[in-house]
């Protein structure tokens, strides 16, 4: 293939270019905010999971203490109740007031049994609400540091994005100027090896890092100024310039 030397040299400007944009690519994929973000995610996934675990747990002990609650103004109720009729004078039979008295004194031992569950239940409740707000807090404090490392990574992408389009469309104009042939060439060779063109600099090809043979450098010093070359080694386009030491 043949093409200006000046045309060869372009071919460095558009490597180079197309390093600053796989660079910016790579910043954008290795950002540290990637990481923090999902940490943070997993993070508040956890809370958001043991707040509706905690939430469940107060509400199954409200319907608890309600239901015990209830149970003990049933019994209260009733030994009210029984005490009005003793109270009364309407139970005359020694065997009925020993009855009832005996109903009474076993109520109000219910009742205190059922008082005192009430009690252990509020007690655990208590503690549930306190775990709940605990948990909030830090779901919601766990929320607020996500929403913050979100920002910090949305305002880099911005300011990666911006860099990359500027490169790249330096880029567009400067791959506009080339022969198309020698370009299609460049960018075939740099889909395959990731680098299509480097410089031959002091003998040695600044790809591959390998220095040429002395008869390969005889062999480059022989060839036509527009011969296109490409490295022994590394297949690359290889470039001439005034440093390469021919």
């Amino acid at each position: 293939m043949k093409a200006a030397p000046e045309a060869q040299k372009r071919l460095l400007d558009l490597a180079e270019l197309d390093s600053v944009i796989d660079r910016l690519a790579h910043r954008r994929r290795t950002l540290p905010e990637l990481a923090e973000i999902d940490e943070r995610s997993k993070s508040y996934a956890r809370l958001s999971t043991q707040v509706i675990e905690a939430e469940t747990e107060a509400s199954d002990l409200t319907r608890e203490q309600t239901k015990a609650e209830a149970d003990v103004d049933a019994v209260r109720t009733r030994a009210e109740r029984d005490r009005k009729r003793l109270d009364s004078g309407a139970v005359s039979s020694p065997r009925d007031l020993a009855g009832l008295q005996s109903e009474i004194a076993s109520l109000q031992k219910r009742q205190g049994d059922l008082e005192e569950i009430v009690l252990e239940i509020m007690e655990r409740k208590e503690a549930a609400d306190t775990k709940v707000t605990d948990l909030v807090r830090q779901r919601d404090q766990a929320g607020a540091e996500l929403s913050a490392a979100e920002g910090r990574r949305d305002a880099s992408f911005t300011e990666i994005d911006k860099e990359a389009a500027e490169v790249q469309g330096r880029r567009t104009a400067l791959a506009g100027e080339l022969p198309a042939d020698l370009l299609a060439l460049y960018e075939k060779l740099r889909a395959q090896y990731g680098v299509g063109a480097a410089m031959l600099r002091g003998g040695r090809c600044q790809g591959c890092k390998v220095a040429l043979s002395i008869a390969e450098m005889n062999s480059i010093k022989a060839a036509p100024h527009d011969e296109v070359l490409r490295c022994d080694e590394c297949r690359r386009i290889l470039v001439r310039t005034p440093e390469s030491g021919l």
